[in-house]
């Protein structure tokens, strides 16, 4: 991913309000997955994949970037 530095026109262009704050959260969570040694593409992979599985809205602190374990992986048989 390239840095957000090089991203800010593309960003102009977001469409509506709604937009561009839904860009900025994006945004947002990959720099943080970034400052916290997180890949962000499989962070967002996963936690996506947890919300949909049924993660509880009571731990959904677990799953923000600073506090993110990945799932173990599954052995294949």
């Amino acid at each position: 991913m390239r840095p957000i530095a090089l991203n800010r026109k593309n960003a102009l262009f977001a469409g509506s309000d709604g937009g561009a704050e839904h860009w900025a959260t994006i945004a947002s969570l990959i720099e943080t997955c970034k400052l916290n040694g997180v890949e962000p593409h499989t962070y967002l992979a996963d936690v996506i994949a947890r919300i949909v599985a049924g993660h509880p809205q009571s731990q959904i602190d677990d799953l923000l970037p600073w506090a993110y374990r990945p799932m173990p992986l599954k052995a294949v048989a």
